[in-house]
């Protein structure tokens, strides 16, 4: 038998075409013997780092079992363009691209390959990426290529007939590539008579293949022979050939979809010898280019952009000049203080690291220049001079910094910080993650919290003992995170940024829908089957799909359902779970490199996140991996309370005149922490959870560090320590301490340990650890390495010991350690977000309607937010009103009584051109008098006849006194108001202008009569609603559903947002609820059943429910969008110990009839001693004047005597208004009864 490896393989990474697992491929060669492969995608490089490390890790395994190494070949299938790949014109068959095999043979190849796949995306793409002639002649060099599949350029020549036009592309390639250009055969036949499949495929092979030996021979060219692998084993042909209409969006019986041939698995050695035994050259030339492939890593040190230092400082040629050698080895390989030097295979190790001496020139540069402004800084912040203690510590941290060699990673860093805050306008969070820890990073502004005042740890970021990349997450508020980066690019070079891709597999219940839809699988049987997986599987298995079949009875009775389409849904999705599906970017990652990313790792594109029809170039190699090939990552996030902040900041400047800055904010602000001593917390940052709020209101806080510790042990697991942490402030629980030492680092928390940087810190205390050595100790415990801790412990044990300490207790404290430290939280995270949530609780408790408004306004397509948020205004005396021309500006604002107003800009059909000249002509010449006044003023080429409109149907306009239906009255002509409205503005505005022209004119000399305000037929308050909402998104005025309140409160036992717990419905006799419909779905079963899916909401949120059939036709009249409806159903198991449920409607009203109809009796209750003439005047107000079916009682508790006494109203008869029960709702005094 002949060796043989394979160089035409897709994975999972030729995406949705694609089925290949890396790992397992590789375990197949393995296992069958093979020396080595390739792997070669459509048009990318995205599993190449995934193959070098599984190869790595596989060849640790086979060098201890002392076998021979496994070769990985990286390479491409790429497309060549027809002309060139900037040529992109549909006609001229520009979409598509000549397939070629690139394989590369060492390092160099590697490189080149890079830099063509990523020409081909960046330059090159058009439906696919494309390279060309022209770059693949400039990138030859050390790379191999084969002729491809039958969509190579040879054989589709060969396959029209073109022989000539064969014979000049094998001439091209072979005198470009030489004995590097390959010619490859395929031939594969479909034996099996009873599988569908592609049989025209291999008639065609054996056509190319003839020929191609034959001018293989007239070229001396050799031939290879592949196989096109798409999929791992032979079983796995159905499962590919459903991704295949997945990728198509075909069913799997269209007559007229693709189809594969099925014989595209991943052959063994011995299935290639058998199908090409004539030809043993064609496999032993696989080795050939087995052997001319070399080892290589394709990982690297870190490369460090360079940060563009002022000339003012200095130059590098200058430091050149003034330190020898000899001067960077000594400080390169001492301590901070010039002591303590490495051994001298140390200190090699080290100058090796940072890239030999030539590099450390420029290390050194940029680390006297990062001491200079951490130096300037630190005067600027602790005075001059500086504390001795603050000294050692920058010291220190430069020192590792510049040993590290990441003094350049700081100055970009804290560069584009400044530039946010100084240049752009963007508001930066005070750091957060372990950065915050770094005293350099606060005097560099960097980050806010000064590490300190709190404890915090540099090493806890950067370990002096171990080499590991710095990591600085920074928050940009999220309209400025965009501006940032652009300015990133600009400064750095758009080819030297990139982001970083994502990969979006199929997920358990992903795969059962995908391969459910192509099985047609009946949608109710599909949904019952994703619905029938939990949540989390038990006994801590991995959730994947062979695990919930086993603990899923529905899934295994799927199994072997007696439907053929349901048993290959889950056999078919166990084996296309996991499949690589598609592309993102992340959320948050960013390269910024010294040189193009393209010449260290392989570059795509992608649709910007931030600028509409743009692309960005993004690295092929995601987040996992990336910084093993040297690039490095720095995460801009945006942060949406950053922007609530920023918002807030304006809104107060521009109602009160007072400039905030957030940064200088009291720490110790008294009404602040009454706030929080409330649990009055709705709105702000971190601390508004029921949950939290009931423990702020235990706890009582009344400095920083007590909300500190509440951010870090609000989670599962520190929870638990809660009470007594609350205990021990209150003085309930006496605080202690196993050794009285540790009062030092414990006594913020009241004895005890809340975080990691604790556990640090005393065992350097306890034990004498080094810094390196108690970072080593909080990571192996939090991340539960066993091992390494066991290692550990006696050297805490001992250290104790010499320092006077019992082992007995030392032993306790380390038991304790272990058991709480993987839930300990990182202090320098807390501390930084709990001072954006300090921030906004000031602000709150300060400025309590500017505050809300900006809240409202970054938040106003949240419905059941916004609804929060209106109710906690109203729970602070704050009104939030409509929009209004003469008061609102463009977003949510605050008018001069307090009150909150729509932005005008918010409302649709309006926008931010039209709200500003009304804001601008406001501002300039006062309130606008009446609709007329505001007619004559506006500015017409940004205020259109739409926005008038607009403007009346939200409620713009009500301040004038005008009814909104109004407006759409109509004359004699049968013309609406707001027309011959907007045509009175525009010709009072061109008779004004012709007067000011003219000699005799002036300001007063306009005289237009004013068109006569129509009377309109009365809207009902649901009419005036649903205009409203469809403007302004959110109910402001009022709610629909105010009137039937009652309704929902007291006959109701379901909120629409409960709807979707079917488990929980179940265990009601009956599920009532009421809502309005906001959405409603009609469509018909894939069997032809007419169907609705109805979105119905109250004031906790929406929730859906679904009709088929009979029931959808009998209740469909009632379930239009703005019906207010009255629902009572029952939720029942579909079948036993099923937990699939149907929810079954049972009867359904209008609201409005169950009002009128089932409410015959209600009761006002009252406390005697409450009751006085002034309550009884209010309540008679509210009483009669709103006669109405329903019986009134008063109920009146007499305390002292333990008694009451109900008594029939002398008014017969009342309607239930809002007004009454808003009034009884707002009054502490009063309640209320139903029937």
């Amino acid at each position: 038998m002949n060796d043989y490896i394979h160089l035409h393989v897709h994975t999972y990474y030729s995406i949705l075409d694609g089925q290949s697992p890396i790992k397992r491929l590789v375990d197949k060669a393995v296992a069958n013997g093979m020396k080595g492969m390739a792997i070669t995608d459509h048009g990318n490089m995205f599993g190449i780092k995934e193959f070098f490390d599984y190869t790595g890790a596989v060849n640790k395994k086979l060098k201890a079992e002392g076998k021979e190494p496994f070769k990985p070949i990286f390479g491409c299938e790429m497309y060549v363009a027809h002309r060139t790949k900037f040529d992109k014109v549909k006609d001229m068959g520009d979409m598509s691209g000549q397939h070629l095999i690139v394989l590369a043979k060492n390092y160099n190849g590697y490189k080149h390959l890079v830099k063509l796949v990523s020409n081909a995306w960046v330059d090159g793409y058009y439906m696919r990426p494309r390279t060309d002639k022209n770059d693949l002649e400039k990138y030859h060099e050390d790379l191999i290529v084969c002729s491809a599949c039958l969509a190579g350029e040879v054989p589709r020549k060969i396959q029209s007939g073109d022989i000539e036009g064969a014979r000049k592309a094998i001439e091209w390639y072979k005198g470009i590539f030489g004995d590097d250009y390959y010619l490859e055969i395929q031939r594969h036949e479909v034996k099996d008579p009873t599988i569908r499949a592609n049989r025209e495929v291999y008639p065609m092979q054996q056509h190319v293949n003839k020929i191609i030996f034959e001018l293989a021979k007239e070229y001396n060219v050799k031939v290879v022979c592949t196989n096109d692998v798409h999929f791992v084993d032979q079983d796995n042909a159905e499962a590919h050939d459903h991704l295949l209409c997945l990728s198509t969006g075909k069913d799997l019986d269209d007559p007229n979809r693709m189809l594969y041939s099925k014989q595209e698995w991943f052959k063994t050695r011995e299935e290639m010898n058998a199908i090409f035994s004539d030809h043993p050259e064609v496999l032993e030339n696989t080795i050939e280019i087995l052997n001319k492939v070399e080892a290589y890593s394709i990982n690297h040190d870190p490369i460090m952009p360079n940060f563009p230092i002022p000339t003012s400082f200095g130059t590098e040629e200058e430091w050149r000049q003034r330190f020898t050698k000899e001067d960077l080895y000594t400080e390169f390989t001492t301590d901070e203080n010039g002591e303590n030097p490495l051994s001298e295979a140390e200190a090699k190790k080290r100058i090796k690291h940072l890239g030999g001496y030539e590099k450390m020139y420029r290390i050194k540069y940029e680390a006297d220049y990062l001491k200079y402004l951490a130096y300037k800084g630190a005067k600027r912040i602790y005075k001059d001079p500086i504390p001795q203690e603050v000294d050692d510590r920058i010291r220190f941290e430069l020192h590792v910094m510049k040993t590290m060699g990441f003094p350049g990673y700081f100055l970009i860093v804290q560069d584009f910080i400044n530039a946010a805050r100084e240049e752009l306008d963007v508001m930066v969070g005070p750091g957060r993650g372990s950065a915050a820890g770094s005293v350099v990073a606060y005097c560099l502004g960097i980050t806010k919290i000064d590490p300190l005042k709190y404890d915090l740890l540099f090493e806890r970021f950067l370990n002096p003992d171990r080499i590991s990349l710095p990591d600085i997450d920074t928050d940009f508020d999220d309209d400025g995170r965009a501006k940032v980066l652009k300015w990133v690019e600009n400064k750095y070079g758009k080819e030297n940024c990139a982001h970083i891709i994502t990969y979006g597999s199929m997920a358990t219940k992903n795969s059962l829908k995908d391969v459910a839809r192509v099985e047609k699988l009946p949608l109710d049987k599909a949904n019952a089957l994703c619905k029938a997986i939990p949540d989390r599987l038990n006994d801590g298995l991995k959730m994947n799909l062979p695990n919930a079949i086993k603990c899923t009875p529905e899934l295994q009775k799927a199994e072997v359902s007696s439907d053929p389409r349901e048993r290959n849904t889950i056999k078919y999705a166990k084996m296309l779970e996991g499949t690589v599906r598609g592309t993102g970017i992340h959320a948050c990652g960013f390269i910024i490199c010294r040189d193009p990313i393209s010449d260290w790792v392989p570059v795509s594109t992608a649709d910007d996140p931030d600028f509409k029809d743009q692309k960005t170039n993004c690295t092929q190699y995601d987040g996992h991996v990336i910084e093993d090939t040297g690039l490095i990552k720095m995460d801009f996030l945006g942060l949406k309370t950053l922007s609530e902040l920023k918002e807030a900041v304006d809104n107060i400047k521009l109602t009160c005149g007072i400039d905030i800055d957030l940064d200088t904010i009291p720490i110790d602000d008294e009404l602040t922490y009454q706030l929080y001593q409330r649990g009055q917390t709705i709105g702000t940052f971190q601390f508004e959870s029921a949950g939290m709020q009931n423990y702020l209101r235990q706890l009582r806080p009344t400095k920083f560090e007590d909300l500190i510790a509440m951010n870090a042990l609000y989670r599962p697991g520190p929870m638990d320590n809660i009470p007594s942490f609350i205990a021990r402030k209150k003085g309930e629980e006496p605080i202690t301490y196993p050794i009285p030492v540790m009062e030092k680092y414990l006594s913020d928390t009241y004895g005890i340990t809340v975080y990691q940087e604790q556990v640090m810190l005393l065992s350097r205390l306890l034990a004498n650890f080094t810094r390196g050595e108690s970072d080593a100790l909080r990571k192996a415990m939090g991340k539960k390495k066993k091992a390494i801790v066991d290692a550990m412990k006696p050297k805490f044990i001992e250290g104790g010991k010499k320092n006077g300490y019992e082992p007995k207790v030392l032993e306790g404290i380390w038991s304790d350690w272990e058991k709480f430290a993987s839930y300990a939280f990182n202090k320098s995270h807390a501390a930084c977000y709990s001072w954006v949530a300090f921030q906004t609780a000031y602000l709150k408790a300060h400025y309590p309607a500017e505050f809300m408004a900006a809240i409202m306004s970054r938040r106003k397509d949240q419905i059941t937010e916004i609804s929060k948020l209106m109710d906690e205004c109203k729970s602070l005396g704050i009104a939030t009103l409509g929009p209004d021309v003469n008061e609102s500006y463009q977003k949510f604002g605050v008018n001069k009584k307090g009150e909150i107003r729509f932005g005008l800009a918010a409302i649709k059909g309006i926008g931010d051109g039209a709200a500003t000249a009304i804001i601008q002509e406001r501002e300039a010449n006062g309130p606008y008098q009446d609709i007329f006044d505001f007619a004559q003023r506006v500015d017409f080429s940004s205020v259109n006849k739409k926005v008038f409109e607009s403007l009346a149907l939200s409620g713009g306009f009500d301040g004038f006194g005008i009814p909104r239906e109004n407006y759409f009255g109509v004359n004699g002509k049968g013309e609406p108001f707001v027309e011959t409205l907007v045509r009175y503005g525009q010709l009072y505005q061109s008779k004004k202008q012709e007067m000011q022209q003219s000699l005799f004119g002036g300001d007063n000399a306009v005289e237009i009569a004013t068109p006569p305000i129509p009377v309109a037929e009365e809207w009902s308050n649901i009419e005036r609603l649903n205009e409203e909402i469809k403007l302004v998104g959110i109910y402001l005025s009022a709610h629909p559903l105010d009137e039937f309140r009652i309704v929902l409160e007291t006959m109701c036992n379901t909120k629409c947002i409960e709807l979707q717990d079917r488990a929980e419905l179940a265990k009601k006799s009956d599920v009532i609820f009421g809502g309005i419909v906001t959405a409603v779905k009609d469509k018909f079963t894939k069997t032809g059943k007419p169907c609705g899916f109805v979105t119905i909401e109250d004031y906790s949120g929406s929730g859906e429910i679904a009709l088929f059939g009979e029931d959808w036709g009998k209740w469909k009249g009632m379930l239009m969008e703005g019906c207010t409806i009255f629902v009572k159903a029952r939720c029942t198991q579909r079948y036993r110990d099923s937990n699939m449920y149907d929810l079954r409607i049972n009867d359904i009203q209008f609201l409005q009839t169950v009002k009128d109809k089932h409410i015959q009796k209600f009761t006002i209750v009252v406390d005697s001693e409450v009751l006085d003439d002034v309550m009884v005047e209010e309540l008679l107000s509210l009483l009669e004047d709103c006669p109405g079916p329903v019986q009134l009682y008063f109920k009146v508790n007499d305390h002292e005597h333990h008694s009451s006494i109900t008594l029939y109203s002398r008014l017969k008869s009342i309607t239930l208004t809002s007004d009454l029960l808003r009034y009884l709702d707002t009054n502490d005094d009063l309640g209320y009864l139903v029937n």
